[in-house]
């Protein structure tokens, strides 16, 4: 369910778009969107997430930081959007991280093919749980992604996804959050999350 747009969460009037496509608004909504919201377009549904708070912050902080202690020669990123295959029209979301080689996204494109991406990870809130745990999980498995790492803060549990087939992907494992996680190919490590 996308989460209801205040009526005041943009500064300037929206102009009459009566009769726009669903990539229009999308366009408009995202052009007028907040320092620090992000605008997704997942299935037809344009999706509004507000900033995250500081539990969601550490956690990714945290993610981060293992990949970076791991292998130093892949790029972390926040805030790159991807723009995804999708049944139907073109998904576009913008990940918790992104792990890709250094240099992946070395461009001036807003959006980029996912081609080059290793590893998506999203840690939920109770605004994206339910995009995170379905809708993602197919738009990343369909684009190929290889891993998927999913923090449900709300179930308490890292679910690993890989080997991406069609609309799902064929391995999930789920660990308890606290315990070690093992990441397959192409990161090959384990993960800590003593510290979620």
């Amino acid at each position: 369910m996308a989460m209801p747009v205040p009526e005041n969460v943009f500064s300037e009037e929206l102009p009459d778009r009566e009769g726009a496509s669903v990539q229009e608004t999308f366009e408009l909504f995202s052009a007028m969107a907040p320092k620090g919201w992000r605008v997704e377009l997942i299935e037809g549904e344009i999706c509004v997430v507000p900033p995250a708070n500081g539990e969601h912050g550490e956690i990714v902080s945290e993610l981060n930081g293992q990949v970076r202690d791991h292998d130093k020669g892949v790029g972390r990123y926040t805030g790159i959007g991807l723009s995804l295959p999708g049944a139907t029209d073109t998904v576009r979301v913008i990940p918790d991280l992104v792990i890709a080689p250094k240099g992946s996204f070395d461009d001036q494109q807003e959006w980029h093919a996912p081609d080059p991406v290793l590893l998506v990870a999203e840690v939920t809130s109770s605004s994206t749980a339910s995009r995170d745990r379905v809708q993602k999980i197919r738009a990343y498995a369909r684009a190929g992604i290889p891993l998927y790492l999913l923090i449900d803060r709300e179930a308490d549990e890292a679910v690993v996804c890989s080997d991406p087939s069609g609309d799902d992907y064929a391995h999930k494992s789920v660990h308890k959050l606290g315990k070690l996680v093992p990441l397959p190919a192409p990161l090959g490590f384990t993960l800590d999350t003593a510290a979620f």
